[in-house]
């Protein structure tokens, strides 16, 4: 059977019936999929995103000049032919320096790598060559000014474009900013008064229009200090937004993901520039205060757990307005549903090496007496965790699922559920006993399940349907969608999936026996994930998706 079989649509039913359903985050390509955003130390040169923000702005700050030399150019060339040899020089300058600004617009591309010494020196020369264009030209329209014996050689207009261009676009401490446009702002006066004083008629022409000379002065000299100010004055705002976008001891780089109960951004501690995942729980989406102690309790329950495939709670805390947060690690790779979309059902031998990884993640918890309640796909995470490939990562457990009605499922308000209808154990699905560690057991079969075959063990629109599927019908054997699937490894399944608790597996140890002896485990190893994870990248860049619950 074809061994790139596509999973089919999962529908509405694989949400958290415990919240509002989680906005998936949209996967265009495998390109999108596979990026990660690096997070740099600040405490030399400039940090990521500044870095970013310098690359975006400086690009764009050469394109606008490149668009104006380019404009400017065209009515140059209708001078041709030109009658003196200073003309050409002029219009070759003027083309080298179109030309170069072109190209350092083009080396600035978002997929280019530009270090922060490189990106000062292309600054330099992106505003420098205009400032040397423009001296060339305003050398030469002095003197012929002088020799026709006009007043008032003064300085064009153009001078000022560099310099707002560079105050708007160039993110810049004011003090560094006010050396560059200060510079920028001498070079024209400079350039008029030693064209004026080589000219024979330069010096009675500064004795006789002295004032003249004093407004051009003064001019530059507030174009530079308008310049100034305005950078300035856009750290002022940026400072603000800076302040706003902090969260006790982390400061929010960009959101990347959301859910039911809040949101989650990329952070990064101020202190240790150390990158996490800091998700928040807004009051208003809580809604009872009880509901934000129960988070604090599941944190400081999660928060015990150690082992390498449970996900690490750094910290939590909660502002002044009652917004609750709590801080875990970043992880590079992907949420196993994402896997699947991606790159199709995955081989036994994988199956069974990420699955063995979550079940010594549950044992942990279950020792615990902690229970996940919501295994499922999304909730898996195969990572890149300390130089090795495939690591699994347990998400969510537990957190930020409180209980709630399904009305769409037409239940009654005593039928309060938690968990993913896909994935939801008989127990959960009708509410007569209380879950026990085998409904972890059912779900995790669940997502072997699809992980083998693309589909969940049983899907339908009507999220009602699928709860009285696992309360009452056993799902199709994963044979009947992918004929290579192992007999052992399908014997594990549907063990897993078996209505009474009691016919499954008892405890996620015996599991985790149970897939130790299949004929395929440790087929799969970490030189075989490291080699698919380098095969299926783009570039250098690794993909990162919202741990959101």
């Amino acid at each position: 059977m074809d061994q790139q079989l596509r999973p089919t649509s999962l529908g509405p039913g694989d949400t958290t019936l415990a919240a509002e359903p989680d906005a998936a985050l949209s996967s265009a390509s495998w390109d999108r999929a596979c990026r990660v955003h690096l997070v740099e130390g600040s405490d030399v040169g400039l940090s990521g995103e500044e870095q970013s923000l310098l690359r975006t702005r400086l690009r764009s700050a050469a394109l606008l000049l490149f668009g104006g030399f380019s404009i400017f150019l065209l009515w140059h060339i209708t001078e041709l032919p030109f009658k003196h040899q200073w003309h050409l020089i002029k219009f070759v300058v003027h083309v080298a320096a179109t030309l170069t600004l072109g190209g350092i617009a083009l080396s600035l591309c978002s997929q280019c790598t530009v270090s922060t010494s490189r990106l000062r020196w292309l600054e330099l020369l992106t505003f420098g060559l205009p400032v040397g264009v423009f001296a060339l030209l305003n050398y030469d329209r002095s003197v012929e000014i002088l020799d026709r014996g006009l007043t008032n050689p003064g300085i064009p207009s153009a001078w000022v474009v560099p310099l707002f261009i560079y105050a708007i676009f160039i993110p810049n401490h004011w003090r560094r900013a006010a050396v560059v446009i200060s510079c920028m702002a001498v070079v024209p006066l400079l350039a008029a008064l030693v064209t004026t004083l080589r000219h024979p008629a330069g010096a009675a022409y500064i004795t006789e229009h002295l004032g003249a000379v004093v407004e051009t002065v003064l001019a530059v000299a507030v174009s530079a200090a308008g310049a100034i100010w305005g950078v300035y004055t856009i750290n002022n705002l940026q400072d603000a937004v800076y302040q706003a976008r902090q969260m006790g001891q982390y400061r929010l780089k960009h959101l990347i993901g959301s859910g039911g109960m809040g949101e989650v951004y990329l952070a990064e501690h101020l202190l240790m520039k150390r990158p996490c995942a800091l998700k928040i729980i807004h009051p208003e989406k809580a809604g009872d205060p009880k509901v934000l102690a129960r988070f604090e309790r599941e944190v400081h329950t999660t928060a015990q757990l150690s082992h390498w495939n449970n996900i690490d709670i750094y910290d939590y805390g909660r502002t002044d307005d009652g917004t609750f947060y709590y801080v875990m690690e970043y992880l590079p790779g992907m949420s196993l549903a994402d896997l699947v979309r991606q790159s199709g059902v995955l081989p036994a031998a994988r199956v069974i090496h990420l699955v063995r990884q979550a079940c010594d993640a549950l044992q942990e918890a279950h020792g615990l007496g902690l229970l996940h309640r919501d295994l499922k796909p999304a909730n898996l995470f195969a990572s890149i965790r300390g130089g090795r490939h495939d690591v699994t990562k347990l998400l969510d457990f537990g957190l930020a699922k409180p209980l709630a009605g399904i009305d769409n499922a037409n239940l009654t308000s005593d039928g309060m559920i938690t968990g993913s209808p896909l994935y939801m154990s008989p127990e959960q699905a009708t509410g007569d006993k209380e879950p026990d560690p085998r409904s972890d057991i059912y779900s995790l079969g669940g997502v072997i399940y699809y992980l083998l075959t693309g589909r969940p063990p049983f899907d339908d629109e009507k999220p009602l349907k699928v709860l009285i599927a696992h309360a009452h019908e056993m799902p199709q054997p994963p044979s009947k969608y992918r004929d290579d699937v192992p007999l052992d490894l399908e014997a594990v399944v549907m063990r897993c999936l078996q209505k009474n608790p009691d016919d499954r597996y008892q405890t996620v140890s015996e599991l985790a026996a149970a897939l130790d002896d299949c004929e395929q485990s440790n087929e799969w190893t970490w030189d075989d994930a490291r080699r698919w994870w380098k095969n299926h990248e783009s570039g250098a860049a690794l993909s990162t998706r919202a741990l959101v619950g």
